[in-house]
């Protein structure tokens, strides 16, 4: 077997970036402002953002602003908080 760790279920998807929960009843609009491709996206029903993982060019600009340190790459998000891997992406299938 071997290969990448990855949270099971998740085998499938390639997220670049993560916002996770520290964006939850926040979302300061930070790293939607530096984003290149405007690849972050809410709308007002939303609790936070989400990053399109369709959009992302993996380039980190979102990463340093962020005030609540939500945003990691896909294979760094801590594992409290890995299920927010599916949520982002999810977001993008509505």
């Amino acid at each position: 077997m071997g290969g990448d760790a990855q949270p099971v279920g998740l085998e499938s998807l390639f997220v670049a970036y993560v916002i996770t929960q520290p964006c939850i009843g926040v979302k300061d609009a930070s790293c939607v402002e530096v984003c290149p491709v405007d690849c972050i996206h809410s709308d007002d029903a939303a609790e936070m953002y989400y990053i399109d993982p369709d959009e992302c060019i993996d380039c980190g600009a979102c990463v340093d602003p962020c005030p609540v340190d939500a945003i990691f790459p896909e294979d760094e998000v801590p594992g409290e908080w890995t299920e927010f891997i599916k949520i982002n992406v999810d977001y993008f299938k509505q």
